[in-house]
């Protein structure tokens, strides 16, 4: 149990993006700021909450260590987190990813699941996260076990880590009274409706399901969150559907679309259009680097020259708002894995070219997953934030990211000592 308030004072180094001083007027001494865009900052907080943060007083002490707010999760599939071992796909492929999906659907039990989230939330919470958006596969004789267990956890994790549930099912089961009756639960436990596009999606029956999830998710005011366009062909099939769709009907809700793997296929100029559209509509977006990089643009004895992944730069620059996510972990959809955004970090360093020491590269995980969560704080580190963080027994991000260390909890204002 951890107490309900603390007090403090720490040093640390802290990415300049993730920071408001509390005096930054002109004629006020700049922190010392590294070319990495860490900079030295003394932290004080009083009853759970940030009361000061000010730049270290020339001669101060090295900082002790570098300091991160606590991070979030937008994309988790806890429900089959952990289930390779005994549901493998060996060959990698997306096919091979579903089928032995179904196979692992049939077993399910409500202890089962249990087991699986209770794994991943101690991993969870370890690593330092406060929030996790998670689909949950809604349709077929797993699911109302499922649903309850990861309820179930998730009031029980409540006081310490933030789950949010979205209903992963196929877009056209939301046109359908049983759709209606999943919805209705749905809402009242302050989830999303989910559900997946992925080629072919052509066609005006396309549009019709999309509608038909739209006006749902409005009537119950919910969020929309789609796996959407997670191919390595016909290039944002399921976006440009979504676009004619919302184009003649203004949804109120927020929509997000994972994946959006196949974006990246297009033309420049077309992917830019496409991207200006989305900001038009506000949608955001969820990048899978890991899972995509592993199931997409395989081919059979060759080494894939093009791996379609999100395209963040892009959607970036054209006002979308881009996190990036673990996804899978440990299942037949990606056979690695471990609820670590340090780790997700490093390996979106190769595979995305994003970099944490630049503002946009950071975002991703920090304030742009926040607003795409609706989380109440950001996560930047200021006057009347949550003193809730993660210290780093490092100096740099080179050594935050060469091995993602072990990591030190604030809570609430309290050093969580046992964070097991």
């Amino acid at each position: 149990m951890i107490p309900r308030f603390g007090d403090g004072t720490l040093s640390a180094w802290i990415p300049r993006g993730l920071v408001e001083l509390d005096d930054e007027r002109v004629g006020t001494p700049a922190p010392i700021t590294r070319a990495d865009g860490l900079c030295a900052l003394q932290v004080s907080w009083r009853e759970g909450r940030i009361v000061r943060v000010q730049p270290l007083v020339e001669g101060a002490a090295e900082p002790d260590g570098m300091l991160l707010p606590r991070l979030l999760e937008p994309h988790a599939h806890l429900d089959k987190a952990f289930s390779w071992s005994r549901y493998p796909n060996l060959r990698g492929t997306y096919a091979g990813a579903m089928a032995a999906n179904f196979r692992e659907h049939q077993t399910r039990t409500l202890e089962v699941v249990q087991e699986r989230f209770e794994r991943a939330m101690q991993l969870v919470w370890r690593h330092g996260l406060r929030a996790v958006r998670t689909h949950i596969d809604s349709l077929g004789p797993g699911a109302q076990c499922s649903w309850d267990a990861i309820l179930d956890g998730a009031s029980r994790w409540q006081d310490r880590v933030k789950v949010q549930p979205v209903a992963l099912v196929p877009v056209a089961y939301w046109g359908t009274s049983e759709g209606e009756q999943l919805a209705a639960q749905v809402a009242e436990s302050g989830g999303l409706l989910g559900g997946v596009i992925s080629p072919p999606c052509s066609g005006r029956a396309s549009r019709q399901e999309l509608k038909h999830l739209l006006a749902l998710a409005d009537r119950h005011g919910c969020g929309v969150d789609l796996h959407i366009d997670e191919a390595g062909s016909e290039p944002a099939a399921g976006v440009l559907q979504l676009m004619r769709v919302l184009k003649r009907m203004p949804v109120s809700v927020p929509i997000t679309c994972s994946h959006a793997s196949s974006l990246s296929l297009l033309r420049a100029s077309a992917l830019q259009r496409l991207a200006e559209r989305m900001a038009l509509h506000n949608i955001r977006v969820v990048a899978l680097p890991l899972t995509n990089g592993w199931l997409l643009g395989r081919q059979d004895f060759a080494t894939p020259l093009r791996r379609p992944l999100a395209p963040i730069r892009q959607l970036q620059r054209a006002g979308v708002c881009v996190a990036v996510g673990g996804d899978n972990v440990q299942d037949p959809w990606f056979p690695a894995g471990n609820f670590d955004p340090l780790a997700l970090i490093a390996a979106s360093l190769a595979k995305a070219h994003l970099v944490p020491w630049e503002r946009l590269g950071l975002s991703p995980f920090t304030t742009a997953a926040a607003r795409l969560m609706e989380m109440e704080w950001d996560g930047v580190l200021r006057a009347g934030a949550p003193a809730d963080a993660m210290q780093l027994p490092v100096q740099s991000w080179a050594e935050a990211l060469a091995a993602p260390p072990e990591r030190r909890l604030l809570v609430r204002g309290v050093w969580v000592q046992d964070s097991t």
